[in-house]
């Protein structure tokens, strides 16, 4: 059998699948594309193994390797998918910009910390009473009025 059939198909394959994932939105078409492009390398493994005739079968076991890491790869991707899917109420990839950083033009701050003059941090109980110090402030700053009485 000649190198070139397996090798073109799997050219086909790759091109297939690279155009999947540069032109689809839905993120379960994204992951398809991606094992397309996953199966024509692995095609290329085993017809690059069998035309070289190697006696460990290098390219086949790589290719089981390659299979292994491909399934983790959709377990995960899918379930990344459904809970996109579930907050969100659609899986289009170009939608998903949450953990993209984008110039804040109001402030012209970029990724400061803050977004209009507002902490991030949560809220504690010291922020609220600024004026009144709990005991271990008290106690580190050395002002303590454990002995004396209000007038």
């Amino acid at each position: 059998m000649h190198l070139a059939y397996p090798a073109s198909l799997a050219v086909l394959l790759f091109c297939v699948g690279l155009y999947g994932v540069l032109a689809r939105r839905n993120a379960i078409l994204v992951l398809m594309a991606v094992e397309l492009m996953l199966n024509a390398v692995n095609l290329n493994l085993v017809a690059f193994d069998v035309w070289l005739r190697d006696t460990l079968h290098a390219g086949q076991a790589l290719t089981l390797f390659t299979i292994a890491i491909a399934a983790a790869e959709i377990g995960i991707g899918l379930a990344i998918v459904l809970l996109v899917y579930r907050n969100r109420g659609s899986s289009d990839v170009d939608r998903l910009r949450d953990l993209s950083e984008r110039d804040d033009l109001e402030t012209g701050a970029r990724g400061g910390g803050s977004r209009e003059g507002k902490s991030l941090a949560p809220a504690t109980d010291n922020d609220a009473d600024d004026d009144t110090d709990s005991g271990f402030d008290q106690a580190r700053h050395g002002s303590s009025d454990a002995g004396r009485r209000p007038a």
